[in-house]
Order: C-alpha cells, then structure tokens, then sequence
C-alpha cells in the first residue's frame, strides 16, 4: 500500500514581526499560499499536518479549506532551538556553521540537529504508520 508525503515549508514570513511561534506571512508568502494550493488541490491528498507554527499553518491553510480537511499539528515538527536564550544575528551565522560541521553540537538550552533530526523522524515514522495508504 503506496503512502505519499507532500513536504512544503513554510512561505515567507516577516522576520521580525512577532515571535518565532506567531509570526505570520508577508504578501509574498501569501501570494505563494495561492500557488501551493493550485498545484496540490488536486493531488487526492487525504490528511493535512503541519508544526504548530503559525506561518507553516497559514501556508497550507488555503489547501486544507479548499479540499475541507482539518490540519493536524505535532509540537515534534517545530523548528530546532539554537539556544535557550535569544542570538544575535551577528553570532547565528557562526552557530549554524558549526552545527553543520558537527551534528552533535548545540548551545547551551539549544538543541543539536541530530537531535532535531531524531524527533521529527520520530513523528514522520508515526505519520506513516497511523496514515498507511494515504496522501
């Protein structure tokens, strides 16, 4: 029994309008909303999920109303957390190239990528066994 995933990420959303969790798409992303909704509204896709943010939210709401299906979120899709505290733009760059360099590394209160990676496989593991056959 054939099960298929649609990976989207989130459309563009204003960086500094709100917090990590609430900020919303600019007209941009908006207008990319459309035209991800336009290509999959026809694809028979049967099950909507997406991280609790709101950007990811919003950027597959439009498909979700058009095909009248809810969107199921898990906490385990949202994005990794480079550090308990706040980073300066500055020091992300240097952070991020280390985290590539080492997928162990993480700051303190951050979390690594292979961290990061362990849970989200978890849930996609989940996703295809509890939505077997489906799109």
């Amino acid at each position: 029994m054939k099960t298929t995933i649609y990976m989207v990420r989130h459309a563009e959303s204003p960086y500094t309008e709100g917090t990590e969790r609430t900020r919303g798409l600019t007209t941009k992303g908006k207008g990319d909303v459309e035209k991800v909704t336009e290509i999959l509204k026809e694809e028979g896709i049967d099950v909507i999920i997406s991280s609790p943010y709101n950007r990811a939210i919003l950027s597959i709401e439009g498909l979700a109303q058009n095909l009248g299906l809810d969107i199921k979120t898990f906490e385990d899709l949202r994005e990794r957390y480079f550090a308990g505290e706040i980073i300066e733009n500055a020091e992300l760059m240097s952070v991020i190239r280390e985290k590539f360099y080492d997928f162990d590394y993480s700051l303190p209160g951050g979390e690594s990528n292979s961290d990061c990676q362990n849970r989200s496989i978890s849930v996609i593991k989940n996703i295809l066994k509890e939505h077997s056959g489906k799109k």
